[in-house]
């Protein structure tokens, strides 16, 4: 019982140095399996799984909420409804996206031949088409880029349980057309009905909202990339001598750190060495065979355990992605009951902001030939570093006010701001909060720095922006102005 005991560790040191295995009591097979597990652990191929030719996008039959072919009519708001890619949502209590994001939606700058995000995407999937391969040499992972950014709550929420309490849901963070429909705030609020397709493997990639502070790292528009994998008890334990007497999952089990209640640790110790290695393989591929990496345990409430990947860059440790071992009540609902998987999700833009050097995210969604050209490439995989700009001078002006008696939030100031001021506002910060000693009234003070990304601002011109503003702050939030 000591050596095993041993070996277990050992073999979880080689997956996460954070993570500490309870030992449980097993058969002989289960210890075939930490031998064999041991045996692989640095040389088990990438596309070692073989079950069959790629499961063709088009298996979709389609898919609830597949984009148009661009034909539609613009996104617009009406004093009565929301209307996106020709279907009309009636406006209600929570409605609150505006004219400026809807402006966005469609864009999809991830699949603008030779754009920045598009290179990263491009990247990712050049290496996981090579890196898994079927026998009949299709490549395993289907790729879905095109799919509507419009999904109902349960999509976005409910399907991936998420508690109906979370603060992720607040309509403060989110960008609701009402109460049933929203922009997806990330791309896993498709995952489900994609596993319901048939699917096994897949990676996802697409525009996601979110109502942020503004600064040089955040816009409410941004690219993410997801990836899912599952297995069947077969392919999991094809390769562990006697697998067959091993299983995915087990009665009256209990959560662990380690695991969750139905599967049996021996099957989530794989599936997360595949994930690991899946993993390292791609950012490796992307910064270099010398990139160093650690995983740090945290929480997903649709991944048990989960995990964070840190590269080391240039110095610092940077969080790149998060994933985990999925859910199985979410597989389950999915209709792959008897499988199990593992899933992730990446930034494009952190990404590409890192790897070409790009200082402001804002930089993204310029016209600027000067940025555009840095990026036409004759391969993907061409080394490129952006070359900045002439930075043209910033001009800042404060705003405070009194804030409304109850409602507000400071994302609703942000969203207001980057209505008005679009991408002439480079940061919005708060400099002073003020609370009445008689009254209780809480005043907060902002900083507003404006930066043209292609010319020189004028003073005249960022005067009737920052007007506009404070009206807007007053007639649109509830505010009384101090200036």
């Amino acid at each position: 019982m000591r050596s095993r005991c041993i070996l277990i560790r050992h073999i979880s040191s080689q997956l996460n140095n954070s993570t500490r295995v309870q030992i449980e009591t097993r058969g002989s097979a289960t210890m075939t399996f930490y031998k064999t597990l041991l045996k692989h652990i640095r040389h088990w191929p990438a596309n070692w799984h073989r079950t069959g030719p790629l499961a063709l996008s088009h298996k979709l039959n389609p898919c609830r909420g597949l984009l148009t072919d661009g034909s539609a009519a613009r996104p617009r708001i009406t004093e009565n409804s929301v209307e996106v890619f020709s279907h009309v949502y009636p406006r209600d209590d929570m409605t609150n996206v505006t004219d400026k994001i809807l402006s966005k939606v469609g864009c999809q700058l991830h699949n603008r031949p030779h754009h920045p995000l598009w290179l990263i995407k491009e990247r990712i999937k050049d290496h996981f088409y090579r890196s898994y391969i079927g026998r009949t040499g299709n490549p395993l992972f289907s790729v879905h880029d095109n799919l509507s950014p419009v999904v109902t709550v349960e999509q976005n929420f409910d399907s991936l349980l998420i508690p109906p309490e979370h603060p992720s849901r607040k309509k403060g963070d989110n960008y609701y057309l009402n109460r049933t429909h929203m922009l997806w705030s990330h791309t896993s609020a498709h995952q489900k009905e994609l596993v319901r397709s048939g699917l096994d493997r897949f990676l996802l990639a697409g525009d996601v909202y979110r109502r942020d502070e503004i600064d040089s790292n955040h816009y409410p528009v941004f690219h993410q990339m997801e990836g899912v994998r599952l297995f069947s008890n077969h392919e999991l334990f094809a390769r562990v001598e006697n697998g067959e007497e091993l299983s995915l999952f087990e009665s009256g089990g209990r959560r662990t750190p380690q695991k969750q209640e139905t599967h049996t640790l021996e099957a989530v110790k794989l599936v997360e060495f595949d994930l690991k290695q899946a993993l390292t393989r791609l950012m490796r591929h992307l910064f270099g065979e010398d990139l160093e990496i650690r995983w740090v345990d945290c929480y997903f409430p649709f991944t048990h355990p989960s995990f964070e990947m840190e590269v080391r860059f240039q110095g610092d440790w940077l969080e790149v992605l998060g994933c985990g071992v999925m859910e199985q009540e979410l597989v389950c609902s999915a209709g792959a009951g008897n499988k199990m998987g593992w899933a992730f999700g990446l930034g494009l833009e952190r990404l590409a902001m890192v790897l070409f050097g790009i200082p402001d995210i804002r930089l993204f969604w310029s016209e600027d030939e000067r940025f555009l050209k840095q990026f036409r490439l004759s391969d993907i995989y061409q080394p490129v570093i952006f070359q900045p700009l002439s930075k043209y001078p910033s001009l800042f002006n404060d705003i405070s006010f009194w804030l409304p008696a109850e409602g507000y939030t400071e994302n609703d100031f942000y969203d207001l701001v980057r209505s008005i001021g679009g991408d002439l506002v480079e940061k919005v910060t708060l400099v002073d909060e003020f609370t009445h000693p008689k009254t209780k009234r809480v005043s907060h003070c902002y900083r507003v720095t404006y930066r043209h990304m292609e010319r020189t601002l004028t003073q005249e011109e960022v005067r009737i922006i920052h007007g506009a503003i404070e009206q807007a702050a007053e007639k649109e939030l509830g505010a009384q102005g101090r200036y």
